[in-house]
């Protein structure tokens, strides 16, 4: 419970939010924060990339085969 003397809070990240929304504060905050972003280099942005790819491939087969396993174990046993 708040005292009755003490201060109303006086937080600057809440008397920000209190004064709307500010698109062109926004562009500003948005550039600096990717000014901030490391970004990868070519071979290391190539070398993740074919990881990614290769994972989503090996999950895609994966799902696939237990797919048609389920599938052919499914007509077996309901004819």
């Amino acid at each position: 419970m708040v005292k009755k003397n003490e201060p109303p809070n006086t937080d600057p990240a809440l008397a920000k939010s209190a004064s709307g929304f500010n698109p062109v504060q926004l562009v500003q905050d948005s550039k600096a924060e990717l000014a901030k972003v490391i970004w990868p280099d070519r071979k290391q942005l190539i070398s993740e990339s074919l990881a990614v790819i290769a994972m989503v491939s090996l999950s895609a087969t994966t799902i696939y085969l237990v797919n048609n396993l389920f599938d052919w174990a499914a007509s077996k046993v309901f004819v």
